[in-house]
């Protein structure tokens, strides 16, 4: 696409916002990565579907929430973003025990919200450091609680903006992703979820007990993406990296972080390069020492500059 400015695209009926060259640093939670081409800030569910509609069918697009399990490589992205944090924030009970929430709505907020309306169920989703849309893409969990054991139906957008509602069956669902069964370019903008009914103070608390435990163990005064990597079956990818004795160990500014083994974190000014190296060393030293290949949980998107 030859388009530079965001005048040239028919906003004359938009009620976001577009912006151009916008560094991704500030849209990402490790605050590393390039310059993305374009990004746009709908007003509302209603504002994307128009906005959508007028991008050329080959213009790539990229959703993105907080930011939290995403690297944007130094060159930046060729295309436009859809910055869904601020903007999809529906959140409505719809029945008893069911909540509609749109993509944008952050996990903590989604919990309380949860709560409040006396339902249990949700607590785990505190302890994610995203957005819904992120966590229905990719099944997000902890604590032993998953995205997709509350889903009842999502809604999804293609680039035309058409909305559509599917049920969980057209997916294909597991440990840290959700694809269609039948392949096809749509992203999540809102679902509806179910929990339990049952005693608020009680949800409350197991979320403030959640939210302690994530404090004491993880490097939250750092940026960083959360767990870079999956857990192998039947083991966990911190033991295998703290085993190999890598906690602490740096590149640039990116360092494994030395309170849990499976964050890197930003210690100053770190590029995306920084980053992803130290991916790529954690991943060949523990295959080398331990036989298990570690695969990566956050998405690595962009151009190498």
């Amino acid at each position: 696409m030859n388009m530079s400015e965001p005048e040239k695209f028919a906003v004359a009926q938009l009620r976001g916002e577009l912006l151009s060259d916008v560094p991704m640093r500030r849209h990402t939670s490790w605050r590393a990565g390039g310059q993305a081409d374009r990004a746009y800030r709908p007003a509302d569910l209603a504002d994307l579907q128009a906005f959508l509609a007028t991008l050329p069918s080959d213009e790539p697009i990229y959703p993105v929430g907080l930011g939290s399990n995403l690297l944007v490589r130094d060159g930046g992205l060729r295309g436009t973003v859809l910055l869904m944090h601020g903007a999809l924030t529906g959140l409505r009970m719809t029945a008893p025990a069911e909540i509609y929430a749109e993509a944008g709505v952050a996990g903590a907020k989604l919990a309380r919200f949860a709560a409040q309306n006396d339902l249990c169920g949700a607590e785990f989703f505190a302890g994610i450091p995203g957005t819904l849309g992120g966590m229905l893409a990719m099944n997000a969990g902890c604590y032993g609680g998953e995205t997709w054991n509350r889903v009842l139906r999502v809604q999804t957008i293609n680039r035309r903006g058409e909305l559509c509602w599917r049920n969980p069956a057209e997916y294909e669902v597991g440990y840290r992703h959700a694809h269609l069964l039948q392949p096809a370019e749509a992203w999540f903008v809102a679902a509806a979820l179910h929990f339990e009914p049952g005693d608020a103070s009680a949800a409350r608390q197991a979320i403030k007990t959640l939210l302690d435990k994530r404090m004491a163990s993880q490097p939250l005064q750092m940026p960083n993406a959360g767990s870079v990597f999956r857990n192998p079956p039947g083991d966990f990818a911190a033991r295998l990296i703290e085993q190999c004795a890598l906690k602490g160990k740096r590149i640039g500014g990116a360092q494994v972080s030395e309170k849990h083994a499976n964050f890197i974190v930003n210690v100053g000014d770190a590029s995306a390069a920084d980053i992803e190296m130290m991916i790529h060393e954690v991943q060949q030293i523990v295959a080398e020492k331990t036989g298990v290949q570690l695969q990566p949980e956050v998405r690595i998107i962009g151009e190498t500059k």
